[in-house]
């Protein structure tokens, strides 16, 4: 599985998990170099499973909050930590 961003691949994986309609990267997978933190928003700290949003940068081309991870998962959502979700610019298939 690839997830794809403005025809680049930032993070490929057979080894995917599925949770709640996402598909996560192992990190390893993924390219951190194109990954910057995002700013926490209140939600984002509201969050019990510590989620960190990051913005998604390639060719000089910013895509907001374009892939998270689970920095403190709690057990219903273990499956997922040390690993990467992406959504909205980012086509997961």
């Amino acid at each position: 599985m690839r997830a794809i961003v403005d025809g680049e691949v930032v993070a490929h994986s057979d080894d995917i998990v599925e949770c709640q309609g996402y598909q996560y990267f192992p990190r390893s997978t993924v390219r951190m170099d194109w990954l910057q933190k995002a700013e926490k928003t209140e939600s984002d700290r509201a969050c019990p499973h510590g989620v960190q949003f990051y913005d998604v940068i390639v060719a000089g081309k910013r895509h907001p909050r374009a892939a998270w991870s689970y920095e403190a998962p709690q057990p219903k959502m273990r499956q997922v930590a040390d690993r990467f979700g992406f959504w909205e610019d980012v086509e997961v298939k």
